[in-house]
């Protein structure tokens, strides 16, 4: 049998190279060869050797001349040693066109609906490039290492199959994984394939079934409600068969939620015809109807919507999430809600939620978010089990752009090379190639665990929106598109002659489609317009902020005994000695013989929280330890013998938790991780979700998170979310660049009690903060404004009793102000954070004790109930000084001047006391600062 191959193959007579690498092979390990060599070098090793010595030990070289002999006998053919060679260098070049189809053969695949740009074909795909001759494509090579063929075969055949599996309407790139495993599984499930997908009758049926639905709505809405926005999908319509076909072969790979997120194209599309929007909700928006009651309320493409789908392995929980104008910053959020659903499955490596982002060509190229998402991919802290990306390639990035100019790689998808994803390019004409794709990416991520890219070639049949007119400077491309049958018509006409449908059988689709719509928008019913994860309504936060809300502070016996847990280590556990300094200090305070600083306040409140089960999730650059090395969440055994071990965390250790404890050194970005946590926040309201920049003014990076949808994303959408911000904030002398986390931005987003600001300056303060974020039912995100030098400060204290307790103050009165004295007060001063104690010391220094120091805790909302309280304390007040550190034109000042008016006594004026409108947030030099600071002080006890 040997024989016979070798008398019909390249290699016989003198292939010396390849005998001499399998008999070297052989040497080393018997079974790593063929079992046919395996058999020929045994029974070689079983003669007389040729020159008597130990067989063993054979020379190479009686080998290779035993095959040439055999050669000759066979009278096959007589080649020479170097005719064998030659050959041999031959294979070596089918290896290398081989090898070259899989790197580039997309290059030269059929991706292009229009037939616009024609394929590159590179000169790496051509034969001749190898040195490969017309005379060489009836000669047979081995194909080890493909499969195509079971061990050898022409080269025509060869290069018509490399053809096939590379070069079709579906092209892959693979060979960046660095996995071999991963390699080869593509390999196989391409070549094996050639590429070509196979569906059943009704599997098919179901396609042009989808396809007709996407052109029916598409076309109905465009003749029903001429000249509104709806951001087409038309010359994309395969979208809906790619989600279509995700969520339902998803559904047999255990998947039990999708989310998904994507911008404008298609948008109203996806929301009827995979999440689940009523038609008659969307007609009704179309029409101006409102169905809700939300504050601002939003654009119809700019919605959510979910949904649960039934499919034949069980029911899916769709989800399409809320998404600003702001193209690609919502591919963080899906990522922290599918988090945050994987977490509640309890899911180990997330695969049983499928997160889902569409991309646009140029957005994906061009956003930078893209690639601080990509970044987060396979993190600890925020991995998901692996994403389909879905890019909806236009072709054009956007309407008056030339390709040419959206970016600066080959594909818009390279980007997805950083984190060694996949890429599947599919031509949208083809549907079916379609599905496939989709099947390999969901079969591939459920094998790996990994991200996978489907870059679906189409185009944009109107321009970025419908009133655009893109044949102004897209001529010639504008020029196919109007020339072009469609999606469904092409693959309608494709399984007529298939026999799959007739001509009667595709029309009826057609037509069931229009009668649908029809039915939908003449129903007297009127359709909800909000999903599950919409609230009809819009509650307040508190009402009036009247008072303290009641959320069942633990007893005193409580607190102590979480402080005990908290400040307990294993025996034989070495803490660096700062850290054992800490730790140290820590079971004092746990014993009430030290009073409660800044980082056991907060470890208090989220070790009762997670007793009380509530989940805690921290995150940011340095949350762990904390920037200013405060928090030390996580003790490292300073005898650790590997990365895998010396780790205790004990908040992992209370007593009977029933919530779960998280915190993360995340990346270093802060628009994708800020946005990671909002997503998380919005899908589990069973959680105190922390973000914490390294320094406030870190939070400047992810400015769209906070303006799109942690301020406004209640107003515009009704999407709950209970995030907490941790943003360190106050001036130390070390220059503008981290003095201030812009306090001032903040509450000029604040309106319509969206969300809560605060600056507590007391351990006991933060404690009660946390918990009552965390168990407020209807929440709002909170911005917290923490500080630097107080965590440390000796008078930013609190003792056990504060915590055990009381509950949050939105202002702090002077209690070192007897009553008796009250009457002969004619001035208070006013602020908020650190700069109260700056004053306090001036106060003990300067000999003016009767002058009242009213810390505002809250600044929005703002608390005027509580302050003129204050100020009614003091029935002779003339002057009411409000102090800040920051510059007149930061700070909270122009944000909360009017509302002292209007609490001022009548008899009283209001002042300011700090620092003038500056540029920069901080001076720059030490000595600077100090004068300013003493400046500010002075003149608020002069003025």
């Amino acid at each position: 049998m040997l024989m016979q191959k070798i008398q019909s193959s390249f290699l016989f007579g003198g292939n010396a190279p390849y005998v001499e690498e399998q008999y070297e092979l052989y040497l080393a390990d018997p079974a790593s060869v063929p079992d046919e060599w395996r058999a020929y070098f045994d029974a070689l090793s079983a003669t007389p050797a040729i020159d008597g010595s130990d067989r063993d030990d054979q020379p190479h070289a009686p080998v290779v001349s035993t095959f040439v002999d055999l050669g000759k006998r066979s009278r096959v053919t007589e080649m020479t040693l170097d005719d064998g060679l030659a050959i041999a260098r031959k294979q070596v070049a089918v290896q290398s066109l081989i090898a070259a189809y899989r790197m580039t053969g997309t290059r030269k695949a059929k991706l292009d609906p229009l037939l616009w740009t024609l394929p590159q074909a590179s000169i790496e795909l051509t034969p001749t490039f190898y040195g490969l001759s017309v005379a060489d494509m009836s000669t047979r090579f081995s194909t080890a290492d493909t499969f195509f063929f079971d061990e050898d075969a022409t080269l025509g055949d060869i290069v018509a199959a490399l053809e096939q599996t590379y070069c079709g309407t579906l092209g892959a790139e693979f060979m960046h994984l660095t996995d071999a495993n991963e390699r080869r599984w593509w390999q196989m499930r391409l070549e094996s394939t050639r590429a070509k997908p196979s569906f059943s009758v009704a599997e098919k049926n179901r396609i042009l079934e989808r396809l007709t639905a996407a052109e029916g709505l598409e076309k109905y809405l465009h003749t029903r409600y001429v000249g509104q926005k709806r951001f087409s999908l038309e010359g994309g319509e395969s979208l809906i068969v790619l989600l279509d076909e995700l969520v339902r072969y998803g559904a047999s790979k255990k998947v039990s939620s999708v989310v998904m997120g994507m911008a404008h194209r298609g948008r109203l599309n996806v929301l009827v015809n995979i999440v689940g929007k009523p038609l008659r909700a969307l007609f009704d928006e179309f029409d101006g109807k409102v169905g809700d009651h939300l504050p601002a309320g939003d654009v119809k493409y700019h919605k959510g919507f979910s949904s649960v789908t039934q499919t034949n392995d069980g029911p899916v929980d769709v989800v399409l999430a809320f998404n600003p104008s702001h193209l690609e910053i919502v591919n963080p959020v899906v990522q922290g809600m599918a988090r945050a659903k994987g977490d509640a499955l309890g899911s180990e490596d997330g695969s049983d939620v499928l997160p889902v982002e569409i991309h646009g060509d140029a957005a994906m190229s061009g956003q930078g978010v893209v690639m601080e998402t990509l970044s987060l991919t396979y993190t600890r802290g925020y991995g998901t089990g692996g994403t389909v990306h879905v890019v909806v390639n236009n072709q054009i990035g956007f309407t008056t752009s030339d390709p040419r100019d959206t970016r600066s790689t080959f594909y818009c998808t390279d980007i997805a090379k950083m984190i060694e994803a996949p890429v599947l390019h599919v031509n949208a004409d083809d549907p079916e190639a379609v599905a496939m794709a989709v099947r390999l990416a969901l079969d591939y991520r459920t094998a790996f665990k990994r991200s996978v890219v489907i870059d679906l070639v189409c185009f944009r049949k109107y321009g970025h929106q419908e009133q655009d007119t893109p044949s102004i400077t897209q001529p010639l491309m504008y020029r196919a598109i109007a020339s072009h049958p469609g999606a469904r018509t092409i693959y309608a006409q494709r399984l007529i002659q298939e026999g799959v449908v007739t001509s009667v059988q595709a029309d009826d689709y057609v037509n069931a489609s229009r009668d649908g719509f029809e039915l939908a928008r003449q129903s007297e019913t009127p359709a909800a317009s909000v999903g599950p994860d919409e609230i009809p309504a819009w509650p307040k936060l508190l009402e009036d902020y009247s008072g303290p809300v009641t959320y069942g502070p633990p007893l005193p016996a409580q607190v102590r005994a979480l402080a005990q847990q908290i400040s307990t280590i294993p025996d034989g556990y070495e803490l660096h000695p700062l850290v054992g300094k800490m730790m140290a200090a820590r079971r004092e305070m746990a014993a009430g013989s030290k009073p409660i600083d800044w980082g056991m306040g907060e470890h208090l409140a989220f070790a009762s929280l997670l007793g009380a089960g509530v989940d805690v999730r921290l995150s940011g650059q340095d949350s762990a330890r904390g920037t200013f090395s405060h928090r030390h969440a996580v003790l490292h055994n300073q005898r650790r013998t590997s990365r895998s071990d010396g780790v205790y965390i004990p908040l992992e250790h209370i007593d009977e938790a029933r919530g779960r404890f998280t915190v993360t050194n995340s990346i270093l970005s802060e628009a994708a991780v800020l946005a990671f946590e909002y997503g998380y926040s919005t899908a589990n309201r069973n959680a105190l979700v922390v973000w914490e920049a390294q320094f406030g003014d870190f939070a400047n990076g992810a400015q769209v998170v906070i303006d799109q949808f942690i301020a406004a994303g209640a107003a515009k959408w009704g999407q709950l979310s209970g995030l907490t911000l941790f943003l360190p904030h106050g001036q130390d002398g070390q220059g503008p660049e981290h003095a201030s986390a812009r306090l001032e931005r903040y509450l000029q987003l604040c309106a319509q009690d969206n969300m809560r600001v605060v600056q507590p300056t007391m351990p006991a303060q933060l404690f009660h903060l946390l918990r009552m974020q965390a168990t407020v039912f209807d929440r709002r995100p909170l911005v917290v404004m923490t500080p630097k030098s107080l965590l440390r400060h000796p008078e930013a204290v609190s003792t056990l009793d504060d915590l055990a307790k009381g509950a949050f103050r939105e202002v702090l009165g002077d209690t070192q102000v007897e009553p008796s004295r009250a009457s002969t007060v004619d001035r208070v001063i006013v602020s908020s954070g650190k700069v109260y104690f700056d004053l306090l010391e001036h106060r003990r220094t300067s000999g003016v004790a009767d002058t009242p120091l009213i810390r505002v805790e809250q600044l929005y909302p703002f608390p005027s109930r509580q302050l003129a309280a204050e100020f009614a304390r003091y029935p002779n007040l003339k002057t009411v000084v409000w102090s800040q550190e920051e510059s007149r034109n930061q700070g909270a000042w122009g944000a909360i001047e009017p509302q002292l008016r209007e609490i001022l006594p009548s008899a009283a004026q209001l002042r300011y006391a700090g620092p003038p409108a500056s540029a920069s947030t901080a001076p720059g030099y030490h000595s600077a600062h100090v004068a300013r600071q003493a400046a500010l002080v002075s003149s608020a006890f002069a003025m």
